[in-house]
């Protein structure tokens, strides 16, 4: 019987992740859902919100570093917990923007708090699941990204238009506090594992001088800014490319973060299907990210097309299979590091996703306004190919560890 609550538990403590990833997402979208409005309310540039981006992932890069070893020391309960708190604060303060400087400042602020949620969830799932389910729980807590940046364009321009702007910031920044409260209330620690033992945290430095996590952190400076690209810009792209509206937006602009959501689920379910003919989880997870990166190159002809609902049919492969792979990357710390280095590890690995972000903003926005949207889409088809090359060649094996720590990871 303690068995089945324990296993029970688990699973609602994954759809607090989840939950969480959906909040996170619609706090980050509210920006890039308003920029149609705000662009032209507050006198902005393409590349002023280039550099309001840039404010949120320099934020974002900086405190990764910071909040994965203090995750691992806080524990997942209380570190989770601060870190939904601190970054719904920062929502609902912007709503009080007056202009490009305001909103640079909040967004920073924003990106501060919403650096905890990867490692605090890539933790808990560490933590609660065996290997062989790893990347379909890691689907499941990361499609919560695709579902919350679904949801955003239609219910943030219905909030807008009803409510006015500043009120769609107050709305979504708030239900970050109910989640806290909620994940007060039910989470526990798993119980311990035997054969590896509750240790502390290891330092920072040794880690940093891995080559697995040097590398899986070079691999997310290519990766990550394509997800960017699309959360941040795809409203923008749908207003200048194509004449939308916001009601128009609000239509359409869920439609490739649907597929992104269908990608978790999918990532997860072709590792399970791969792991059938016998290859290790390690394998079988490299393969997929392979195939799901292929995926993401159909990005090169979506700006070049003139039909609308092409280019976002194009748009939206490539998001299903950002999300396909993503689903196997956040797993792959697990399988060579015991559980202590998990939320460590993977701020490392953001910080060079948010490094790769804040440049490639800054060129997105450079791009559009010196030329177009064609040149971006090419460089975001090209990503992905370098990022799927690192994660292959990743080391399958820590470096000095013993045969029985390995396998305990």
């Amino acid at each position: 019987m303690e068995k089945a609550t324990e296993t029970q538990l688990r699973w609602v403590v994954l759809g607090m992740t989840f939950l969480a990833t959906v909040i996170n997402y619609l706090d980050r979208q509210t920006l890039s859902v308003m920029a149609p409005v705000l662009l032209d309310q507050f006198h902005i540039s393409a590349g002023t919100y280039s550099q309001i981006i840039f404010a949120f992932m320099l934020a974002y890069t900086i405190m990764n570093g910071i909040s994965g070893p203090l995750l691992d020391r806080l524990g997942s309960r209380i570190g989770y917990s601060l870190t939904i708190a601190f970054w719904s604060a920062a929502e609902v303060l912007t709503a009080a923007a007056t202009g490009a400087l305001s909103l640079g400042i909040f967004r920073f602020l924003l990106g501060m708090g919403e650096a905890g949620n990867y490692p605090a969830g890539v933790k808990v799932i560490g933590e609660w699941f065996p290997p062989r389910e790893r990347s379909l729980a890691s689907g499941i807590f990361n499609s919560g990204a695709a579902i919350g940046a679904m949801l955003a364009p239609p219910l943030l321009a219905w909030a807008a238009i009803t409510f006015g702007w500043r009120a769609s910031f107050i709305i979504v920044g708030l239900c970050g506090f109910v989640w806290m409260v909620v994940w007060l209330v039910v989470y526990r620690n798993p119980p311990l594992n035997p054969a590896e033992p509750d240790l502390p945290p290891p330092p920072v430095m040794s880690l940093v001088r891995d080559r697995f996590v040097w590398q899986f952190t070079l691999s997310k400076v290519f990766a990550d800014p394509v997800w960017y690209f699309y959360t941040f810009w795809f409203p923008q792209y749908l207003k200048v490319g194509h004449g939308f509206t916001l009601v128009q937006i609000g239509k359409i602009g869920w439609i490739p973060f649907a597929t992104a959501g269908i990608g978790n689920l999918a990532g997860g379910f072709l590792t399970m299907l791969i792991l059938r003919i016998g290859v290790s989880d390690q394998t079988a997870r490299r393969v997929s990210v392979l195939v799901f990166s292929a995926c993401m190159v159909v990005a090169f002809p979506a700006a070049m097309v003139s039909s609308a609902t092409l280019s976002i049919a194009l748009i939206s492969v490539a998001t299903f299979g950002y999300s396909g792979a993503l689903a196997n990357v956040l797993a792959l710390p697990r399988d060579v590091f015991p559980k202590n280095a998990v939320a460590s590890i993977w701020g490392l690995a953001s910080m060079g996703s948010g490094f790769g972000g804040m440049v490639f903003s800054l060129a997105t926005g450079w791009l559009v306004d010196h030329y177009s949207f064609r040149p971006v889409f090419m460089l975001f088809g090209t990503l992905p190919v370098i990022a799927a090359i690192l994660i292959w060649t990743l080391p399958r094996v820590r470096a000095g560890a013993t045969d029985s720590l390995a396998a305990t990871a």
